[in-house]
């Protein structure tokens, strides 16, 4: 009688999972220092968003004032299932064309595959949940690139198209606007949990799926012109690089933030990043975290994967978690309005 194969834990075969195995923000700026305010001599066309505060996607000119969007994201697997996987790198790579206000309109893949440990029918999951996310956003997938690779990793080249006067980019907050939040925080240490113990969020899941489209649309349609995705860098490192380049502070109302469920339980059990912990190392120079606790100021800074939008405005069913105020010390401030660390559990769970 034979046994059954065991079950293969992706996870298992990487060092890190999904965003939180970015390059911390703080080495990644470094690296790209020399690199912003170049361009060719004589362009084909106009760059309308570069390198230069680090946004969510390239953007240049088309003739007749649409714009083209370009971005690429990939990163290792962020949960056992090769084909939940595939999704989530799927949803995570269209995020950054939502986040300007744009719609993805082609993508290729970006596959690395330990292939002599793992098995080729793997990578066909991988990549076949990759295309069902895309063909869910109406996105085609033109083919793309693989090498042999250590650890498995999975991700997507996305173009997508925009209107250049709509635009939303992470320099254009102003002060006296709303903040608002499009998805729960949690996915980083709910993930980091997972990993360790195998047990899954089916709500952490849920939330890493689902796509930024409608989100995206509804911002566009409000007229809001500033914003940025939340992903490894996480709420706290990516509102920070939002606040700098538009040169005003954000105040983040701490009891306002939604978490996912269990989220506050994986923290208080230890399953946070390394990610997570150098994110809150990058920012707390810049970041007023008087008003919260440390264990509140991490998962503020938990890295996130295909996390939501954040946005300098107000669309319907998204919390708002603060607003936009004009430059103080701190580019970043955290308040706690109404009674701390226990709201904010309250707010996960209901």
């Amino acid at each position: 009688m034979t046994s059954a194969p065991a079950r293969i834990r992706l996870t298992q075969y990487a060092h890190g999972g999904g965003c939180a195995c970015k390059i911390p923000p703080g080495e990644l700026e470094a690296v790209v220092a020399g690199l912003t305010g170049t361009g060719p001599a004589d362009p084909a066309a106009e760059l309308v968003v570069g390198l230069d505060d680090g946004d969510d996607a390239a953007v240049v000119r088309l003739p007749g004032g649409q714009g083209l969007v370009l971005t690429t994201d990939f990163f290792t697997p962020v949960v056992d299932d090769a084909h939940t996987f595939g999704r989530i790198a799927a949803a995570n790579a269209l995020s950054d064309v939502y986040a300007m206000g744009g719609t993805p309109v082609v993508a290729v893949n970006l596959l690395g595959w330990p292939r002599d440990v793992l098995p080729a029918e793997l990578a066909a999951e991988v990549l076949r949940g990759g295309l069902e996310v895309a063909q869910a956003a109406g996105c085609h997938v033109g083919g793309g690139h693989s090498i042999d690779d250590p650890e498995p990793k999975y991700g997507m080249a996305v173009t997508g198209v925009v209107d250049v006067d709509r635009l939303i980019r992470n320099d254009a907050a102003a002060a006296g606007t709303p903040l608002s939040l499009t998805k729960p925080l949690g996915v980083g240490v709910l993930n980091s949990r997972m990993k360790a113990t195998g047990e899954v969020s089916e709500e952490a899941v849920a939330s890493m799926t689902a796509l930024n489209r409608d989100a995206g649309r509804a911002a566009v349609a409000a007229g809001i012109r500033a914003g940025t995705d939340v992903t490894g860098f996480g709420l706290l490192g990516h509102l920070y690089k939002m606040a700098r380049a538009s040169g005003v502070t954000a105040v983040v109302d701490a009891a306002a933030v939604p978490y996912l469920t269990g989220a506050w339980q994986a923290l208080a059990d230890g399953f946070v990043s390394g990610g997570t912990r150098r994110n809150l190392d990058w920012v707390r120079p810049h970041t007023d975290l008087s008003a919260v606790s440390e264990d509140e100021a991490l998962l503020l800074a938990d890295a996130q994967t295909s996390g939501g939008l954040l946005l300098a405005g107000e669309v319907p069913g998204a919390p708002v978690i603060g607003e936009f105020v004009p430059r103080q010390d701190a580019v970043v401030v955290v308040r706690q309005r109404s009674g701390g660390r226990a709201v904010a559990q309250r707010t996960a769970v209901s």
